[in-house]
């Protein structure tokens, strides 16, 4: 397959694609993977293989893939080529919680001399590093990437970066429990949907609300959260989008625990956690298995929530997520206090005021940890974070 032919067929499996023929694209796409003689265009195939298997969740497959685009890049022995491929590598990885491995790959991305080529994603580099970190619960260089990605996106107007951008810092402002920016920074994802996002995929119409839906809960808007949780919900479904689909159910889950009903909360944590399993999303699973400990204990079934957390644990300390482990340290805490088992008790103390050592999540001002409760934050420009007040 000449040159000419392999573009015609790439051309043709997007079209596919986007009129949601998934199946039908993957094949010609591994048609002109096994038949191209041109380099370039495989590089590209390549490219929407990852993509591809991106959106589905098949993880594994798109690390496949990442790596035999490095090789083919190192045969074309162009760095602009080269940083791309290893960009999608280090996504790979994230997407399957490989964190140290994603900060290591994206810092080779960033060492690689291209051209502007390379120079236009750096942004997309910088955020899937922030997300790296943020996985680590490393928030001040989570906070640095995000903002580092934010100033390539306007640099560069690059809209669509700015939205994912958006969305990450919508996240990170949720887990550190300023729920205002929390919900400031999906809308403004949103709004840049609805002003450019005329030509874009759905998902990032999809993926802002599904923040929001997060934020709202948080902020007690339960109804609001159900709203946006449900518009979300439609495109994942829709797109076959696999890991949005695992989101939505533990977002559902969350807002029906949050209205006290256990019998439908626990369906929901089941669907999302059999996806979570499925491709591999194992922060999430930590967030599932928290959910479902809460619901153990609001029904005062203190040794299946304890059973739950076990799991939790086990995932948290494997990935390296210091926020999750905190969370659980806390729960037990709790528990133990419940039970009258002081010695088990003391334990837990002392591991959860560990982890907020770790990982510095107390106010340069105040001195009071940040994180415990809802509380507007105010950044410097060194990325160190305080309380508003």
């Amino acid at each position: 397959m000449g040159q000419d032919q392999t573009k015609q067929q790439i051309e043709k499996g997007l079209h596919l694609y986007q009129s949601n023929q998934t199946e039908k694209a993957l094949r010609v796409w591994m048609r002109v993977l096994e038949k191209s003689a041109d380099p370039a265009g495989r590089f590209r195939v390549l490219g929407c293989l990852i993509t591809a298997h991106a959106e589905m969740g098949r993880y594994k497959d798109m690390l496949k893939f990442a790596v035999v685009q490095i090789d083919t890049a190192r045969e074309l022995e162009d760095p602009d080529y080269l940083t791309e491929s290893y960009l999608n590598l280090a996504r790979s990885n994230e997407k399957l919680c490989e964190f140290q491995k994603t900060i290591s790959y994206c810092k080779t991305c960033l060492n690689m001399q291209g051209t502007t080529v390379s120079l236009q994603l750096n942004g997309q580099v910088s955020l899937s590093m922030g997300n790296a970190f943020l996985g680590l619960s490393i928030f001040q260089k989570a906070l640095e990437c995000f903002e580092k990605a934010l100033r390539y996106a306007h640099n560069n107007d690059d809209k669509m970066l700015e939205c994912r951008v958006c969305c990450s810092l919508g996240n990170f402002y949720a887990q550190i429990k300023d729920y205002e920016k929390a919900l400031f920074f999906p809308c403004k994802a949103a709004e840049l949907v609805n002003d450019y996002g005329k030509g874009w995929s759905l998902k990032y119409r999809a993926m802002s609300q599904y923040h929001m839906a997060v934020a709202y809960r948080k902020l007690g808007r339960l109804a609001d959260a159900m709203d946006c949780c449900e518009e979300s919900m439609k495109i994942a479904l829709q797109h076959g989008d696999r890991p949005l689909q695992a989101l939505c159910l533990l977002c559902f889950a969350d807002i029906h625990r949050s209205r006290k009903d256990m019998q439908t909360a626990f369906p929901r944590y089941d669907s999302s956690m059999s996806i979570m399993t499925e491709i591999g999303n194992r922060l999430g699973l930590v967030q599932v298995l928290l959910g479902v400990t809460k619901c153990w204990m609001i029904q005062k079934e203190l040794d299946k929530a304890l059973e739950s957390i076990e799991k939790a644990q086990e995932l948290a300390e494997g990935l390296g997520n210091k926020l999750g482990l905190l969370k659980l340290h806390c729960l037990c805490e709790r528990i133990y206090r419940t039970k009258g088992q002081q010695r088990e008790l003391r334990g837990h103390v002392v591991k959860f005021h560990e982890c907020v050592e770790e990982m510095e999540l107390y106010c340069g001002m105040c001195g009071e940890s940040i994180g415990e409760k809802n509380n507007q934050l105010q950044a410097l420009p060194c990325s160190h974070f305080f309380h508003l007040k």
